[in-house]
C-alpha cells in the first residue's frame, strides 16, 4: 500500500491550515503557495474535505477555509479518506477475492496491516502533527516499532 499524493497533499494542507488558521480563514492561494500545491488541485481536496464536514467555506472579502471542529477532534485518517484515499493494502478492495474468487494465501496479513495503518492514523489528531507531537505522543508506534526491531534482530545459537 502506498499513500498517494492525494492523502499525503491533504494532510499537509490541513496542517497549514491548522497552524495558521487561529486568525480567521485561510484562502487556498496562500496555502497552494506555502505547500507549492496545485491551486486547482487544492480546490478539487477542499470541495471533499468541505463534503465531509472537516473544513468550513468563508465566501466573500477575507473569506476562505477554515475548520469545521477543533483540529484535536480530527483523525489523520479522516483527513485521509475523506479524499477517498484508500486505507487498503489489499489487491482486492479488502473483498477477498484475489485469487480467482478466493482469498489469497496472504490476504489476511493485508487485511491486518490494512486494519493497523487506519487505527494508527486514527489515533492521531491534526492537532498532533501541526504541533509536531506526532513522534512524542504516540507510544502504541513506538511500541510496534520497538517490536520489529526485536523480531528483525539475529537469534544466538
Amino acid at each position: 500500500m502506498r499513500l498517494t499524493t492525494k492523502g499525503r497533499f491533504a494532510v499537509t494542507a490541513m496542517v497549514d491550515l491548522t497552524q495558521r488558521g487561529g486568525k480567521g480563514p485561510i484562502t487556498l492561494a496562500a496555502i497552494s503557495e506555502r505547500q507549492r500545491i496545485s491551486l486547482s488541485y487544492l480546490e478539487q481536496l477542499f470541495a471533499k474535505l468541505r463534503k465531509n464536514n472537516i473544513v468550513a467555506s468563508v465566501r466573500g472579502p477575507g473569506g476562505g477555509y477554515c475548520l469545521s471542529r477543533p483540529a484535536g477532534k480530527i483523525s489523520i485518517a479522516e483527513i485521509v479518506l475523506a479524499v477517498d484515499e484508500p486505507l487498503d493494502a489489499t489487491n482486492c478492495g479488502r473483498t477477498g477475492t484475489c485469487m480467482d474468487g478466493k482469498p489469497c494465501s496472504t490476504h489476511e496479513l493485508w487485511m491486518e496491516l490494512s486494519d493497523r495503518i487506519y487505527e494508527y492514523l486514527h489515533q492521531v489528531s491534526l492537532l498532533q502533527v501541526a504541533n509536531g507531537q506526532v513522534r512524542n505522543e504516540s507510544p502504541h508506534v513506538a511500541a510496534i516499532v520497538m517490536s520489529q526491531r526485536s523480531a528483525s534482530a539475529p537469534v544466538a545459537a
